[in-house]
């Protein structure tokens, strides 16, 4: 891994199948999360429908779901530095908030986000799962290739 700061760890560069290893084990974490919430109390883990619900209703697991991702998120960080994204310029917070704020209204309008649709949905054979996460893959890789080769923006 050329340009990072720092050096990756020995496991970092093992590959499975010509995947990183990190990205297989985080892949498999994230099936198996859904799995077992799906077998325990019989929900999909849609986060997007997660966090509304858990704004609306409220619900403890709910909570406790989405703690888990920021801690987990934090954990793994902290464990293992050389894995955090080097970016190259930061876009401030106001961009930030408005990127959120999209992707929150997307996930509305979609009746769903990624992990809902992509892992759940396509996991249980859903046809609107399927047609989601193909406006899903169009957009993104007509929004990567306006900014990055129409307009110039760097990566």
């Amino acid at each position: 891994m050329t340009g990072l700061p720092v050096e990756m760890p020995a496991w970092f560069a093992i590959q499975f199948m010509g995947v990183p290893l990190a990205a297989v084990l985080g892949g498999l974490l994230i099936g198996l999360a859904a799995v077992v919430l799906y077998l325990s109390i019989g929900r999909i883990a849609g986060i997007s429908g997660i966090f509304f619900s858990a704004l609306n209703e409220g619900g403890t697991w709910r909570w406790l779901f989405l703690a888990g991702i920021v801690v987990g998120a934090g954990l793994v960080s902290w464990l293992l530095p050389a894995l955090r994204t080097v970016t190259r310029s930061d876009p401030g917070m106001g961009w930030l908030i408005v990127a959120g704020l999209l992707v929150g209204w997307g996930t509305r309008l979609g009746s769903g986000c990624t992990s809902g649709h992509g892992v759940c949905g396509l996991g249980r054979l859903a046809p609107r799962s399927f047609v989601a996460v193909l406006a899903f893959m169009a957009t993104g890789i007509f929004a990567a290739s306006l900014l990055r080769h129409w307009l110039g923006v760097p990566a």
